[in-house]
């Protein structure tokens, strides 16, 4: 334990790497060797200079409240791996408290320091000037008559798709999909955009497709309709369909402050925009909840927060997505550690909550659920995750229901090909588990996992 919070463990560090090319490379400035002038203060800045390929060395910042780095090497991305390497020094016990922050460490510090509390002041209004709700009013109305003309029209090339039977989908190429996603764009619908692009990969996908194209065409479809008839819908339901077609709103109600566990943390990528995902669960309210963070191609997101360190934070929750994404507003207290599993149950429960968000929101493709007491078993069709046999025994079937109450759930396709399958098999070794992930119609994807031996410890497994 350091004077700004618990010490992140090696696995924390390297998990706010960008890829897999910084992680190695971090990992490899994780000793002493090329370090100098190393100090970490008391308000949770470490810093230090790298030795590179150049005379100067490197000057490395890392303010791990954040957490958040500058360095003075030219690398893009962030963090570099010099602020890795330098956070592994740091957790490893290598970097020693100082007194006196360097002026070139302090100088960044304070300008960050500055910078967050103008953010903070912008997020609570405090520093809002007078706006023209006419103004806005015309705005709106104008981008919601593009949004409906898209709409129609994405209706009737629906219409066409299905007349012409959808075996032509395979034929006619993706330029005709992107070139209807690019209408999209036109009529300022970012998300019929993306789910025109989901249509154009889908033709032609392997084993099944037509049933696949014909599932996410009906989607799409209701999805149309229900904007074309949103005034009409519940106000919730309407949040939802503003929120799937594009329509970006504010955080709006009261904060919810708590000491917020980092469950897990994710990044998704196409050719315009990278996506990071934090999953969080409040220790008092019991609420999960979900930070986005969004980076340009090739680019990290700024926000990164290593996987099971706890936070004392407040988050302003959005409308739509069924409560779950919210804002990080403020933070009182550097991250701090470790924490326990949030409270669980079994695979039925789960499903359960997962079929209940369905009905509120019918596109939604997962729904974050807690696993408890549950074992990775094989199956005909792959790996699954079934309930613990009663007393929570060791399960040596090799799958088979010694029970006829227990219940599985397969793991997706992309989960069953990650390395970090074996990880919680290990975890496991034929005994429960404590598993927190994302089910839904593909099945379920584990995001981290906590022993029984170990309940404390976070494992990532993305």
């Amino acid at each position: 334990m350091t004077e700004q919070g618990a010490r992140w463990t090696a696995e924390q560090v390297l998990a706010l790497a960008p890829d897999d090319p910084s992680r190695r490379a971090g990992s490899k400035l994780g000793s002493a060797g090329p370090w100098s002038g190393t100090g970490t203060g008391d308000q949770g800045a470490v810093w230090g200079l790298c030795k590179g390929s150049g005379r100067t060395p490197y000057r490395t910042v890392v303010d791990t409240t954040g957490p958040a780095s500058t360095c003075s090497c030219p690398s893009r991305k962030f963090p570099c791996k010099h602020a890795l390497g330098l956070l592994l020094l740091w957790a490893g016990g290598g970097v020693d408290a100082v007194g006196e922050v360097p002026d070139w460490a302090e100088t960044w510090l304070a300008g960050r320091r500055a910078r967050t509390g103008s953010a903070a002041r912008s997020a609570t209004g405090a520093d809002a000037g007078p706006a023209d709700p006419e103004a806005a009013r015309r705005r709106a109305e104008r981008r919601a008559a593009r949004i409906t003309a898209g709409a129609e029209e994405l209706e009737r090339r629906l219409a066409d798709l299905l007349r012409g039977g959808l075996a032509a989908a395979e034929h006619a190429g993706y330029g005709l999909w992107e070139e209807t996603a690019a209408r999209m764009v036109d009529a300022q619908a970012p998300g019929l955009a993306q789910r025109v692009r989901e249509l154009g990969a889908t033709a032609g996908s392997g084993a099944g497709w037509p049933v696949r194209l014909l599932e996410e065409c009906a989607l799409t479809h209701l999805l149309d309709r229900a904007w074309l008839s949103a005034d009409r819908l519940p106000g919730p339901l309407a949040a939802t369909v503003r929120s799937r077609v594009g329509l970006s709103a504010p955080p709006e109600g009261p904060t919810v402050r708590d000491h917020w566990l980092v469950l897990a943390q994710y990044d998704t990528a196409d050719s315009r925009l990278t996506t990071r995902r934090v999953w969080l669960h409040g220790r008092a309210s019991g609420r999960t909840a979900l930070l986005l963070s969004f980076g340009a191609a090739g680019r990290a997101p700024q926000l990164a927060l290593p996987v099971g360190v706890v936070l004392d934070a407040e988050l302003r929750p959005y409308a739509s997505g069924g409560g779950l994404r919210a804002e990080l507003v403020e933070r009182f207290a550097p991250p701090a550690g470790p924490a326990a599993a949030p409270v669980g149950g079994p695979v039925g429960a789960a499903l359960d909550a997962y079929g209940h968000a369905l009905g509120e929101d019918p596109w939604l493709d997962a729904w974050p659920v807690t696993l408890t007491d549950v074992v990775p078993a094989r199956a005909d069709y792959g790996w699954q995750l079934a309930d613990a046999p009663s007393g929570g025994a060791r399960d040596t079937s090799g799958g088979a229901a010694s029970d006829r109450a227990r219940e599985a759930v397969p793991l997706t396709r992309a989960a069953q090909a990650h390395p970090a399958l074996w990880r919680l098999i290990a975890l496991s070794g034929g005994g429960p588990v404590t598993v927190f992930g994302e089910v839904g119609h593909q099945g379920f994807t584990p995001l981290a996992a906590w022993s029984a031996d170990a309940p404390g410890e976070t494992v990532p497994l993305v």
